[in-house]
């Protein structure tokens, strides 16, 4: 329902909002200055501007900053929230990940949808929801409601918004239509065809069926840039395969579409990837390397995986802003970083990061070395696949087909006057005798292994087969991480934490729990989450003279934890209830990446 003299901001003939009279609704309320006001009426007396933009986008593009709030602008957000408080309709913003595209793009035409810049934004079985920037305008929705026989209900949106969409939603629609039309016009080897097609492409001689393909992978890679995905997943089914992306570690739906049209996805983006198109039957990996929105360059780590209904391909994106950031973006503490600086600093050695798949080892060790590799060091690595090509670095690929391992690889890269050395990953004793023996012979290496915590890497070089007086004098320290999601900067607010369960779960750590602490709220900066990015939590051991006396040949890896705990090593959720406290996340997220602390300190 319309609230009482809403309609004062439109024209009663057409329908259509008017300028003076939003001008005059945002004086009575304060948000911008009369000066402003009587400017922008004479330019639009004297019919400057562009007559296609509505009174909303007018104002918009004066750039004006709020009256009484100077760290408020007065831009499209602002006033269609503005105007839809006052209209008494919904404010809307589309969260890309929750709509049924093909659904909503079934309802009216794209040349209707632009004709009255109206976007459908939900289908239901008795109503259909319309984002609008007139709410007044009523044509459009009486036609609308005969054909379609159901109640049509509005919600605001900002314009540019709405056009944005139009053009991204009906763009892709179209072009998953129409490829898998071109696929049933196709004979029974249609699949086999439209491969063919997509090599000759490759050439830059695109075929009509081929270029609906390649907006579909176009749009596929900026919507994942946009929406901060770290990962692209493509699942074929039997009859409509699924698009999901990973944000902040967790799943998202994403589309659907006719497993023929994702066949020829998946084989354009081998394609990219220099992979064996042909080869279906064979795990595969590749490379690609693209452009986000603003011409920056992303890598793209491919890898396919023959399932019962066809090729499953993930991509992995590696964003050079989100792998390479500073300490304090990583989520280290002043301390932690202290810590971590002093350890690097270090002529030799072996520096050891640990924690499973996905809790951001590579960004550590990828931001480390950017801060080492100064011009007056040499810094390699070698490593499975190479993450993220960096030019301070001379990388190294391991390529098992040619027994190129991580053991060759370091033995080579001795060879080459090294100064700091990146292993990706120490996976069997011959890595680790060679990381060693790099660590005597001069040189710092930093690499990774997969255990819970960072006690747990000494044992597991030592059940590695690496003799524990090496692991003594080789050693500096180990930092085990997790990653855990931030909250949203623009809805947490704040709550009271029970002190029993902080004493629960801060039990043996002696320390007095927070009056309050934040809360995840949601808005639509989040998507309705309540959290936006992920920052790193660490457990950082340094290896000090006492904890090398306790490496021993059968000595329990319990003594070595308890000591460490002693000397001031904070476990993983210490760490993390840390940043509780200090309102940056909360306690599920910390409960549920990090195991308990196993000895008390």
């Amino acid at each position: 329902m319309l609230t009482e003299n809403a309609s004062r901001f439109a024209n009663p003939a057409t329908g259509k909002l008017e300028l003076e009279a939003i001008l005059d609704g945002l004086l009575i309320d304060g948000h911008i200055e009369e000066s402003n006001s009587q400017l922008l009426r004479q330019v639009a007396s004297g019919n400057h501007g562009s007559k296609s933009q509505g009174p909303l986008e007018r104002i918009a593009a004066s750039n004006w900053m709020h009256a009484r709030d100077e760290k408020q602008k007065i831009d499209l957000d602002f006033l269609s929230k503005w105007l839809a408080e006052k209209v008494g309709i919904p404010w809307h913003r589309v969260d890309p990940l929750k709509v049924d595209v093909p659904e909503i793009t079934a309802v009216a035409s794209l040349a209707y949808a632009q004709r009255f810049n109206v976007l459908c934004v939900d289908v239901k079985d008795d109503f259909v929801t319309f984002a609008t920037a007139e709410p007044f305008s009523v044509e459009w929705q009486t036609e609308l409601q005969q054909v379609l026989k159901k109640e049509i209900r509005l919600v605001i949106m900002n314009p540019n918004d709405i056009r944005r969409y139009l053009i991204e939603f009906y763009s892709v629609s179209k072009s998953v239509t129409s490829a898998n039309d071109a696929h049933k016009n196709e004979s029974s080897n249609a699949v086999q065809n439209l491969e063919q097609l997509m090599e000759l492409g490759q050439g830059g001689n695109l075929e009509a069926n081929d270029s609906h393909v390649v907006s579909i992978v176009d749009w596929l890679l900026q919507y994942a840039y946009e929406q901060r995905a770290s990962d692209i997943h493509i699942e074929p089914r039997r009859e409509i395969g699924g698009v999901r992306f990973r944000i902040d570690g967790v799943m998202q739906q994403v589309y659907e579409m006719p497993s023929a049209v994702m066949t020829a996805v998946t084989s354009r983006l081998k394609i990219l990837g220099r992979m064996d198109v042909a080869e279906k039957r064979r795990p595969q990996d590749g490379r690609l390397k693209t452009r986000n929105a603003e011409g920056k360059e992303v890598e793209l780590r491919i890898s396919t995986m023959p399932t019962a209904f066809g090729e499953k391909m993930v991509m992995r994106i590696f964003n050079p802003e989100v792998l390479l950031k500073d300490q304090s973006a990583l989520g280290f503490d002043e301390h932690e970083s202290g810590l971590w600086n002093r350890m690097l600093q270090q002529p030799n050695g072996i520096l050891l990061v640990t924690g499973p798949t996905g809790s951001g080892k590579t960004t550590t060790l990828y931001s480390s070395l950017k801060t080492l590799a100064t011009p007056d060091v040499n810094v390699c690595t070698i490593e499975d696949p190479i993450e993220l090509v960096m030019p301070a670095f001379n990388q190294m690929q391991v390529q098992h087909n040619i027994d190129l391992d991580f053991a060759a690889g370091v033995r080579t890269l001795l060879r080459q006057d090294p100064d700091i050395i990146m292993v990706g990953e120490i996976r069997d004793l011959e890595t680790a005798q060679m990381a060693v023996q790099a660590a005597l012979t001069g040189h710092l290496v930093l690499s990774t292994l997969h255990t819970n915590d960072a006690p747990s890497a000494i044992s597991r070089l030592m059940e590695l087969g690496v003799p524990y007086y090496l692991i003594r004098s080789t050693v500096i320290g180990v930092v085990a991480q997790r990653l855990v999601r931030s909250f949203c900067p623009h809805c947490s607010t704040t709550t009271t934490m029970e002190e029993e369960k902080w004493k629960e779960l801060m039990a043996p750590w002696k320390t007095k729990a927070p009056e309050t602490i934040q809360k995840a709220v949601g808005c639509e900066q989040c998507r309705e989450t309540g959290f936006l990015g992920r920052a790193g939590i660490y457990e950082i051991l340094e290896m000090t003279p006492t904890l090398q006396q306790h490496i021993q040949p059968n000595a329990p890896i319990e003594e070595l934890r308890t000591q460490a705990y002693k000397e001031g090593m904070r476990p993983l959720r210490v760490s993390g209830l840390t940043k509780v406290a200090q309102g940056r996340t909360s306690v599920d997220e910390i409960v549920k990446v990090t195991p308990a602390p196993m000895l008390g300190g």
